[in-house]
């Protein structure tokens, strides 16, 4: 599939299973099945994995283009899809010893009948992801995890999870390992409900891990060789597809206001809330400035992913702090022009409002996203 077709089968999607049920699954904090099993019989699910497995080796490009897309339909979705490639490309740059292992796992999601997720963040570490409080211990034939694993997003309905913990031996905070630990594997389960204020359909719930025991095969890294792989691996692609779904709320905002300037009358004036107030025109426009600007910004970092230099790390930095405070401005802005009608819940605005708000909040977060730019600047190390 070229990444054109891809994109146009997203926005298929996006239109006729992702939008008529996203303000319901919002009102109910109801996990999509529905879009699952539609992007999986597009392929979708496997759209960076190689041909060798049956994906559609596309790459960062459309990723990132296939995300937006959902994301302007339901960013609780588009979320899904972004912590589903993440897991996905965890398990495709497996060490050679867990190759045969994974092999059938990436042909399962290739076909569309596995759904991966991230399961790094843990209530000891908060917001510093990369520095799991677990640690794994030696069992004889792999090792055993206990650990209380935070804001997983899928859970309770991805069939994998990409599980973090500190290395048996390992020394420092970041001296952690990769896992691959499967949704049937006993002491494995969903520790709480999710009810949160944004991005209420993805399902982010705590995961309790009680003794799971994951045998060698399924070890994704080398002993303390995860966080490199977050870095190089997961950070970039997660970045990138953090800031594709706050695009495709920000278009999603700029459409439904414009649609509603166009529609909404002074009856006694005979005009368009558009045509009678240019300051909402004004907000507007400043909408689709910042809309088009981050756009331009994720299209940069694609450029940088595609062809790597020495910016490139600062763009995958920059691009996911720029987009959380984007998409707050630019759905922020949406509910003032639209006022209430907006508040009122008749619009798709406060929805959107709510689902930028959750992604902001994120790993990593601005603010730290800030501290490491500021220190790449600066030539200090990260960590």
């Amino acid at each position: 599939m070229t990444h054109e077709a891809a994109v146009l089968k997203a926005r298929e999607i996006a239109d006729g299973v992702l939008a008529p049920a996203a303000a319901q699954n919002d009102a109910a904090g109801q996990f999509s099945h529905d879009a699952i099993q539609a992007l999986g019989e597009s392929g979708l699910l496997g759209v960076m994995l190689p041909a060798d497995v049956g994906g559609m080796a596309l790459g960062p490009r459309t990723f990132a283009a296939v995300t937006a897309a959902l994301a302007e339909a339901d960013a609780s979705v588009a979320m899904v899809y972004v912590m589903h490639v993440m897991g996905t490309a965890s398990i495709a740059a497996a060490r050679a010893d867990a190759a045969a292992s994974t092999k059938p796992i990436l042909q399962e999601i290739a076909a569309g009948r596995h759904l991966s997720t991230l399961a790094f963040s843990e209530a000891g570490s908060r917001s510093h992801f990369w520095a799991p409080v677990s640690r794994a211990q030696r069992n004889g034939n792999g090792v055993t995890i206990s650990a209380q694993k935070s804001w997983v997003t899928s859970a309770g309905h991805a069939q994998s999870y990409i599980v973090s913990a500190l290395s048996p031996e390992g020394a420092g905070p970041t001296d952690l390992t990769l896992y691959l630990v499967t949704a049937e594997t006993p002491g494995l389960s969903v520790a709480g409900p999710w009810n949160g204020m944004g991005l209420r359909a993805n399902a982010s719930a705590p995961v309790t891990l009680a003794d799971c025991a994951v045998p060698t095969d399924l070890q994704l890294t080398e002993d303390s060789a995860g966080f490199a792989a977050m870095l190089n691996v997961v950070m970039p692609l997660f970045n990138l597809g953090s800031a594709a779904v706050a695009l495709g709320l920000c278009r999603a905002a700029v459409n439904s206001t414009a649609s509603h300037l166009k529609t909404a009358k002074f009856e006694h004036l005979g005009q368009t809330l558009g045509e009678a107030l240019p300051t909402l025109r004004a907000q507007l426009a400043t909408m689709q400035i910042e809309t088009d600007s981050l756009a331009a910004l994720i299209d940069d970092t694609i450029d940088h992913l595609e062809t790597p230099g020495d910016t490139t790390m600062l763009r995958v930095l920059e691009v996911k702090a720029a987009a959380g405070e984007t998409s707050i401005s630019v759905t922020s802005t949406a509910m003032r022009v639209c006022g209430g009608a907006a508040f009122s819940k008749h619009l798709n605005i406060e929805r959107l409002f709510r689902d930028a708000h959750a992604g902001a909040v994120m790993a990593p977060t601005a603010d730290v996203l800030r501290e490491f730019i500021g220190k790449a600047l600066l030539g200090i190390p990260l960590f």
